[in-house]
């Protein structure tokens, strides 16, 4: 190892010194190995160049250290004024040991070559929390007016004499270090930010110290009814020199922040981290939000309308009252988020995981939750109006009083899923499962079921007028008090089924096996059973005018001693019929 560092200090004095040496790279200065690279790394040997980053790292942080703490020291006997200061510019009272103008110029001398890297700002703010001899919240002010004056663009707007940035980059370019006018004020700026939003999320977990640091990367906003637009200006003045600058730089840092009510309508945050941040009432519509880590945030009331959020993580996250119409939320996972009464109108929602998310009140008004993962989510009172669902998983979803009117949910899994009341007319149901579904008093009118299964569901009080039943499976279903008048049931599987008390004029049960079912008290005025098995059913106080029997399958029927039977048709040629029954209609 002595060998190692005796290397890097001589290239070290050879970079002072300014002496080109041939037969060794140039080295960079010791600030800019504790930022991310700027250009193409030197090609020495590794051993070396390991050690010579860990020796200049601790370098940087050494001079960082020694700033901060110089920062924040007063002048004897006035360290008494700071304890009521919480907010708003610095007292004049506070006679500062270095001045406003010496640490402007510093930290642009320490800050202004590259980007922070985490694990040195992971060692500052362990010293910051840590060391009793700096005041975090005098620290805090201070960095936060600089942030607020270089916002503005008093540094970069100064004159020749008295321009900090371009100080900055003359002094850099003495030691070959080549960076522009922007991206030394950019890089400066951007370090501060990721300073002051480290502070904040510190102090946001601490009660002494909550009220006293609390930073608004995008203002303050003066009301709930206006955005405030400094953030943006920020993130595209940093992208102005490579798109996406600011998210590789800051995105990392943001998480915990305080964005409430920012405008960042286009904003570029790509793969950002806002973990727990507050964005409520903020405005995103059209951002590119792409991968963005937004679990347990609050975008209540927020905007991101049209806004890119594919892959983006929003687990637990608050999205009530948000405004996400036409949101491209594909692949993202929804889990637990509290999404009601948000607007996901026309919103792509296609293999998204929003299981035990709350959607209830939301509008999905034609949205794409196809291949979806919904189980156990509640969607109760939900308006879902030709949503695609197909193939979306919805087992024990909650979709009490929901809107489904024209939705596709062919292929779906519904099975456990409650659907009590719900508007399910003219709605897809192809190779739906439906099992043990509960669809109490449901409308299911028009609604297309080829092939689904409802095999255990309850259907007491459904209205399924028009709807084509023919070779669902429907065995234990119950659907007493249902009204399937004019329904088709052709060849369906309604084995042991509970129709008492339903309304079923006019209903097709061509060839439809109804062995075991219960029948009675149901109205079968004008019912088709041709060809039916009715074996072991009980038709017991059932109305039967009109029904035709013809070739149905009559084995050990139940059927009522007052039973009317004069008007029903096809009694002749129905097989099986009780020899009990035979000699009450006189067919023997």
């Amino acid at each position: 190892m002595s060998t190692y560092l005796s290397q890097v200090w001589q290239l070290l004095r050879n970079y002072v010194r300014d002496i080109s040496l041939q037969e060794m790279p140039k080295t960079t200065s010791v600030e800019t190995e504790a930022v991310l690279p700027l250009g193409k790394s030197i090609k020495a040997d590794k051993s070396v160049k390991f050690a010579q980053d860990n020796l200049q790292s601790d370098l940087c942080f050494q001079r960082l250290q020694e700033s901060l703490k110089k920062w924040t020291i007063l002048k004897s006997g006035l360290t008494s004024k700071i304890g009521d200061q919480t907010s708003g510019p610095l007292p004049s009272e506070f006679c500062l040991k270095v001045g406003d103008r010496q640490m402007h110029e510093e930290i642009y001398d320490l800050l202004g070559n590259g980007a922070l890297k985490p694990e040195i700002v992971n060692q500052l703010m362990e010293l910051l929390v840590t060391g009793k001899k700096i005041r975090l919240e005098l620290l805090f002010w201070r960095l936060e007016d600089f942030y607020r004056r270089w916002c503005q663009g008093e540094f970069i707007d100064g004159t020749l004499d008295d321009n900090l940035p371009q100080k900055t980059r003359l002094k850099l370019a003495a030691q070959n270090i080549a960076l522009g006018l922007r991206q030394v004020d950019i890089y400066t700026g951007l370090n501060v930010l990721i300073l002051l939003l480290e502070l904040h999320r510190y102090a946001q977990e601490r009660d002494e110290l909550k009220q006293k640091i609390t930073f608004y990367p995008s203002a303050k906003p003066d009301t709930d009814n206006f955005f405030t637009s400094q953030l943006l200006r920020i993130i595209n003045y940093s992208d102005a020199l490579e798109i996406g600058n600011f998210s590789s730089i800051v995105g990392q840092f943001l998480k915990g922040g305080n964005f409430r009510s920012a405008y960042l309508g286009d904003a570029n945050l790509t793969g950002a981290d806002f973990r727990g941040a507050d964005l409520s009432h903020a405005y995103l519509g059209d951002a590119n939000l792409t991968g963005v880590n937004f679990s347990g945030a609050n975008l209540s009331g927020a905007n991101l309308g049209d806004a890119n959020l594919s892959s983006a993580n929003l687990t637990g996250a608050n999205l009530s009252g948000t405004d996400l119409s036409s949101t491209n939320l594909s692949g993202a996972n929804l889990s637990c988020a509290n999404l009601s009464r948000a607007d996901l109108n026309r919103a792509d929602l296609s293999n998204t995981n929003l299981s035990r998310a709350d959607l209830s009140h939301a509008d999905l008004n034609r949205a794409d939750l196809s291949s979806t993962n919904l189980s156990h989510a509640d969607l109760s009172n939900a308006i879902l109006f030709g949503a695609n669902l197909s193939e979306a998983n919805l087992s024990s979803t909650n979709f009490n009083h929901a809107d489904l009117c024209r939705a596709d949910l062919s292929g779906a899994d519904l099975s456990h899923a409650i659907l009590n009341g719900t508007n399910l007319s003219d709605t897809i149901l192809f190779s739906t499962n439906l099992s043990n579904a509960i669809l109490v008093a449901a409308d299911l009118s028009y609604a297309k079921l080829n092939g689904a299964k409802l095999n255990n569901a309850k259907l007491n009080g459904a209205m399924f007028l028009g709807a084509d039943l023919s070779g669902v499976d429907l065995s234990r279903v119950t659907l007493n008090d249902a009204d399937l008048s004019g329904v088709i049931l052709s060849d369906a599987d309604l084995s042991g089924a509970d129709l008492t008390d339903a309304i079923l004029f006019g209903t097709d049960f061509s060839y439809a096996n109804l062995n075991s079912a219960n029948l009675s008290g149901s109205n079968l005025s004008g019912a088709i059973f041709n060809g039916a098995d009715l074996s072991h059913s009980n038709l017991s106080y059932a109305i039967l005018g009109g029904a035709d029997l013809s070739d149905a399958n009559m084995e050990k029927m139940t059927w009522g001693k007052k039973q009317q039977w004069e008007d029903v048709r096809g009694l002749q040629t129905a097989v099986n019929v009780p020899e009990a029954l035979k000699e009450e209609l006189g067919l023997n």
